[in-house]
């Protein structure tokens, strides 16, 4: 059995972890732990779920200090970064917390046994109902917010479904604390063991996906990563759906009027944007589309001189360094000329240079607009706003497509961008930046493919729809009924024979 290392991409040194890579028959016993745990889940009942969520909140937020130190030291994303990250991760626990307190999210309805103009009808009543243990796949650029004490989690646990975590190896130490983090908090409620159950290794995660108790997959990572998942899932004798948030090239349109009006302040926004987390973010904008004017040209010239002076950014592990050299060079193969990049000093462990890229509109193609994974941008220039209508339909279909616009910029153009966007994105940004996904009830994190491979969001609080499934009952005695659809329940939103009731305290 081989063991885990971990390594500090800032200098490049490997070190030993204790872990050991999971076997076989011990990812067969730790998914059924997780198949077991389900009954209590179950029992917990909504509210007492919530209690859950809200220990296991506490519970990382106890652990603060160590598990951002232990995250800083295996991904180089830095404390403030991955404090703000953490911020993140409890505020998720919370939020899903709420959404088991106000229950809208099981959609409950009764329809009372009535004659109707078909005749005589039963009983029926229908909600929502756990799925069963998922599989989530940890994500290497968010080691707390979509990892194993990330989104999924949550989202999943507040289904009443078990979880059974594949730790990510670009950070196993962080991977392991958060795992007893939660179980910290499930201990605390007097649950069982499995509550999360974590595996290491790849082949570990693939042989999780395979067992048949397992009843749903997600994933923030590769396109890659989501073919060898799929194919696992194709191995067994009954599918059951993978939810991968994967690709993303995150458009941002810049119209004239803001150019003239805003050109320096867009320059900065955008520079944090790429930039930001070493450009390792899935809403990172991977080009921006700006006019062929004097006031195109200050924009871009302003975006230069940051990049110029930016310091090297340290990239998640050696895979991605590579990528990232090797996406770069064959964009500069392809035509598309280098309009920014740092000379930075040689260093070890997995630090790049910056770079902002530029090229006319008429030249690009689907192959140049992919995603680069890393603080690489491409410039767009482009001559008059009816070219963008050719330019965004080479773009591959994206998590987010964003529009700077201002008071010169015909309304019936930026509405017409937008309906451009909105067939090819999950989320419309206006005049601001796609990074900074907002954890709140509102909120949609997913797209078209590449983006993801799924109609749900991976954030805000609807993403506890992937992990449940509905279930009616007819003519069902009311003891055998859930509380939720009893008669004398008042207590979440229902909808009573076609009319929406209002949850009462």
């Amino acid at each position: 059995m081989s063991t885990v290392t971990t390594v500090d991409p800032r200098d490049g040194r490997r070190r030993e972890t204790g872990l050991k890579e999971t076997g076989d028959a011990a990812v067969e016993s730790a998914v059924a732990l997780a198949a077991e745990s389900a009954e209590w889940l179950s029992g917990l009942g909504r509210l007492g779920r919530a209690g859950l969520l809200d220990a296991i909140a506490a519970s990382l937020e106890s652990r603060r200090t160590d598990l951002v130190a232990t995250a800083d030291s295996e991904t180089g994303l830095g404390v403030a970064r991955l404090d703000h990250e953490l911020t993140r991760a409890i505020t998720q626990f919370r939020m899903f917390g709420d959404v088991l307190r106000d229950g809208g999210y099981l959609e409950a309805a009764i329809d009372h046994a009535a004659e109707t103009p078909l005749g005589p009808a039963p009983d029926v009543r229908r909600m929502l109902v756990p799925l069963g243990p998922v599989v989530v796949f940890g994500a290497g650029n968010f080691p707390f917010a979509f990892s194993v004490a990330g989104g999924d989690t949550a989202s999943a646990l507040a289904a009443g479904d078990p979880v059974i975590v594949k730790a990510h190896p670009s950070h196993p130490l962080t991977s392991h604390a958060s795992a007893e983090a939660i179980a910290a908090a499930v201990r605390g409620m007097h649950g069982p063991a499995g509550v999360p159950a974590i595996v290491y290794g790849q082949p570990a995660g693939l042989v999780a996906v395979r067992h048949p108790a397992v009843r749903a997959v997600a994933l923030t990572g590769s396109i890659g990563a989501a073919r060898a998942i799929q194919a696992a899932i194709d191995e067994r004798d009954d599918p059951i759906p993978l939810y991968g948030e994967l690709s993303s090239a995150n458009p941002v349109v810049i119209l004239p009027s803001a150019a003239a009006g805003r050109g320096e302040q867009i320059a900065e926004g955008l520079f944090a944007s790429f930039t930001g987390s070493g450009g390792q973010l899935c809403t990172k904008p991977g080009l921006a589309f700006v006019p062929s004017s004097p006031d195109g040209d200050r924009l871009v010239e302003a975006l230069q001189k940051r990049v110029a002076s930016a310091g090297g950014a340290v990239l998640l592990n050696e895979r991605i360094r590579d990528a990232y050299a090797e996406r770069e060079a064959e964009l500069r193969r392809a035509g598309v000329r280098v309009s920014a990049r740092p000379e930075i000093a040689p260093a070890s462990g997995f630090t790049v240079a910056p770079a902002l890229l530029e090229i006319e509109r008429s030249r690009l193609s689907a192959e140049i607009a992919d995603e680069c994974f890393g603080p690489l941008m491409i410039v767009v220039r482009y001559d008059g706003v009816p070219d963008l209508d050719a330019a965004l339909a080479v773009v591959p279909p994206s998590l987010t497509g964003s529009i700077h616009s201002g008071p010169g910029d015909d309304e019936a153009i930026v509405r017409r961008l937008a309906g451009e966007l909105a067939a090819r994105s999950g989320r419309i940004v206006f005049n601001g930046y796609p990074t900074g996904v907002r954890v709140s009830w509102a909120q949609h994190h997913g797209g078209p493919w590449p983006s993801t491979n799924s109609l749900h969001t991976s954030v805000g609080a609807t993403a506890i729809r992937r992990f449940l499934r509905p279930l009616a009952w007819q003519d069902a005695p009311e003891w055998i009924l859930p509380e939720e659809l009893r008669d004398d329940f008042s207590g979440i939103v229902r909808r009573v024979d076609g009319r929406l009731v209002p949850g009462r305290p």
